[in-house]
């Protein structure tokens, strides 16, 4: 600050503040000169004060006049860009407020800090007023080779920092090496941040180590606390005592249907065709006979959320012992069981239901496409599996009522293409193919969609607390937007509406056309993120009243939640309302976050690898579609292994192109050629950048 002057033994900074705070009316440059009476030469002085007030956020400039801004605290946590600067997350439903690059020299992403919101040229930004709690105490950093020193350089979006490393030890390693740093001093605006090398992960160049670094981005656990391994080889089974209490189903006919690689297995149908309809059973691994509430397993089981898939390996929610093996419903061995037994009638209406404590005994272990076979009719597979044909048909026909039903009901499909990604022993990508869903993919969905909105009715209408999945309405902004982009596609709509089955009318609009999947994925970014909450908001994307998630509770802890409070309603407990609605807030707030969580790990795992399995094709040409337009270049998604690229503006050179924003394409000025979402181009690839998993193209 600018302190070099006073007046009367006072700084000219504080007279300033001074007056302008204990001004009735915001005050012009000439109002403050002349009661300060400073003269000409005072002028220059006071307008370099002035300045740098603002820049500090001590004083606001609206209208040529200044002003004292009102003290506006907030807390909230750090999210950093690598380009520098960042935004403080300031709570649900709030705008992030922007952090500039002055401020974020001593801070990390995730820190939790105390800030005063200033106006600065117009715009909210953020002054620090202290850090409340730091983030991260390790971080993997790329190894920078000085002449007499190391820096760090961290490889995720805190890139912003360099971290001076303590030691020789640097020395002998290769420049560019993965490290982990444990910070020892954090930054200031004076000094980087200094820390030690803990762990030498390797050379990018030597091994893949994406995963590697990943797991320790997020730090996320790769083993259970020793206290969780004694407490699970502990559990016994009482099964003579469960079968006098439960309802006995060993000798019904149930299977599971699961992906090929599946090793835990969550559900297991039956279904039997009645004078009313179709009776079908979902039978769900009673993971909460097992994890007892406020057991060590079960502290670590809500810690961790979920059970997180990598490419190359699960991370768990719940160790071996119980996911692969006592809650897994394996076939041919008495599991333990928590049943959703529906009745509907031949239009899809759900006549009765009860849900019920089991034993059962799966009959057979089938993958997704062995049941399609037997659908379809295969005559090897019929003559392996001779008493699943008829079942597996009846199921089908169920399936179809029901997703019938569910479209009168306005239920939307955002089915999009996946491309599976296969890695070999050493994590390394050795192919990209499209992962087919098909009818067997759906007829599991469709019943596990079925038997979560009976649970959620069912606690509903005991008027028992539930830890609901709710989806809400769209932003109204954000489908302005969406028709916008639509709009650049030809698609006009005369009355907009934020029901799903206007929603679910656009996507129909645009089966079997080029832009379908293009569509599909934009109409899914205009919505709501699905969370949890104990308010029953409804479920928009699958048009349903009630909702909760209660069929995989063998890697999900809020199927966890919804077992037990479902146990509790069947055996007529009485709980205390308002200190579990509490308990539900907070497991709501937390279970989302882990869900973000894993799910922003597992595509930050596959767009890396997919990167890297790019490299290899490096030069060659494909077809791709345009997937988004921006200022400074096209983005285009390779249709071969739906991966994404930018073409830059810098490399259109047949012409000049202009950003036409509210269109949403590139315009050249002197051919009139256009670029837009959902053309369909030729792409080159001709350059890799591994670290940011991006691909650069080139129109061919």
């Amino acid at each position: 600050m600018f302190k070099y002057f006073t007046m009367e033994g006072v700084s000219i900074e504080d007279k300033i503040l001074n007056l302008i705070k204990n001004s009735k009316k915001p005050l012009s440059f000439e109002e403050i000169l002349k009661r300060l009476g400073l003269d000409q030469k005072g002028r220059k002085s006071l307008k370099k004060v002035l300045k740098s007030l603002r820049k500090s956020g001590k004083v606001l400039l609206q209208k040529g006049k200044y002003s004292y801004p009102e003290e506006d605290i907030v807390s909230g946590k750090v999210i950093p860009y690598p380009a520098g600067f960042g935004f403080l997350q300031i709570g649900e439903g709030k705008k992030d407020i922007y952090i500039p690059p002055f401020e974020m020299e001593r801070l990390f992403g995730g820190d939790v800090v105390k800030a005063k919101v200033v106006e600065y040229k117009g715009k909210k930004e953020i002054r620090v007023l202290r850090v409340l709690k730091r983030a991260k105490k390790e971080i993997v950093c790329k190894l920078l080779k000085r002449k007499k020193f190391c820096l760090g350089m961290p490889v995720d979006e805190n890139q912003h920092q360099t971290i001076l490393l303590e030691g020789t030890k640097c020395q002998d390693l290769k420049d560019g090496t993965l490290v982990v740093v444990e910070i020892k001093k954090f930054p200031t605006r004076e000094n980087p941040a200094v820390g030690r090398i803990k762990e030498v992960l390797g050379h990018p160049e030597d091994k893949n180590l994406v995963i590697e670094v990943l797991i320790r981005k997020y730090n996320l656990p790769t083993s259970y606390p020793e206290e969780v391994l004694r407490e699970v080889e502990s559990i016994q089974v009482d099964l003579e005592k469960e079968l006098r209490r439960r309802k006995d189903l060993r000798d019904q006919l149930c299977f599971t249907i699961d992906p090929e690689k599946a090793k835990d297995f969550d559900d297991a149908v039956a279904i039997e065709k009645t004078p009313k309809g179709y009776r079908l059973w979902v039978h769900i691994a009673d993971v909460s006979y097992f994890v007892k509430e406020g057991s060590a397993t079960d502290k670590e089981a809500f810690k961790r959320g979920f059970t997180f898939y990598l490419p190359d390996r699960a991370l768990h929610m719940l160790p071996e012992r119980l996911a692969g093996d006592l809650c897994s419903l394996r076939p041919n061995e008495d599991r333990l069981a928590f049943t959703c037994e529906m009745l509907f009638d031949e239009k899809g209406s759900l006549l009765e239901y009860d849900i019920y404590e089991s034993v059962i005994r799966s009959k057979a272990r089938l993958t997704y496409n062995e049941a399609l076979r037997l659908i379809v009719g295969d005559p090897s597979l019929e003559n392996k599996y001779p008493h699943l044909v008829e079942p597996l048909r009846l199921m089908e026909d169920l399936y179809r009522i029901l997703s019938r039903m569910r479209w009168e009901r306005g239920s939307i499909d955002f089915d999009l293409p996946e491309a599976e990604l296969v890695v070999d022993e050493f994590g390394e990508p050795v192919a990209l193919m499209p992962y087919e869903r098909h009818v067997a993919h759906r007829i599991i969905e469709q019943f596990m969609v079925s038997a979560n909105e009976t649970v959620a009715m069912h606690l509903e209408s005991m008027e028992y607390p539930c830890l609901y999945r709710v989806h809400e309405k769209p932003d109204p902004q954000k489908v302005e937007n969406l028709l916008e982009i639509l709009a650049g596609l030809g698609y006009k709509v005369k009355k907009p509406s934020l029901s799903p089955k206007f929603f679910q009318k656009i996507i129909e609009d645009f089966e079997g056309r080029p832009e379908e999947n293009l569509v599909r994925f934009l109409t899914l970014r205009s919505m709501k993120r699905a969370h949890y909450s104990p308010h029953n908001l409804g479920h928009f994307g699958l048009a349903s009243e009630h909702y909760a998630h209660f069929t995989s509770p063998i890697r999900r802890y809020p199927d966890l939640i919804v077992h037990r409070l479902l146990k509790k309603a069947i055996r007529g407990q009485d709980i205390n309302y308002e200190k579990t609605l509490e308990y539900l807030e907070m497991a709501g707030v937390h279970l989302s976050q882990q869900e973000r969580l894993a799910e922003e790990v597992e595509r930050e795992a596959i767009d890396r690898l997919k990167a890297r399995f790019m490299k290899a094709h490096i030069g060659e040409e494909f077809e791709g579609i345009i997937t988004g337009v921006v200022s400074f270049g096209i983005f285009v998604e390779v249709q071969e292994y739906l991966v994404e690229g930018l073409v830059s503006i810098t490399n259109l050179k047949e012409d000049q192109y202009i950003y036409d924003e509210p269109a949403h394409r590139l315009v050249g000025v002197n051919t009139g050629k256009v670029y837009r979402l959902g053309d369909r181009v030729r792409v080159k690839v001709v350059s890799v950048d591994e670290e940011r998993a991006r691909l650069e193209l080139v129109l061919v």
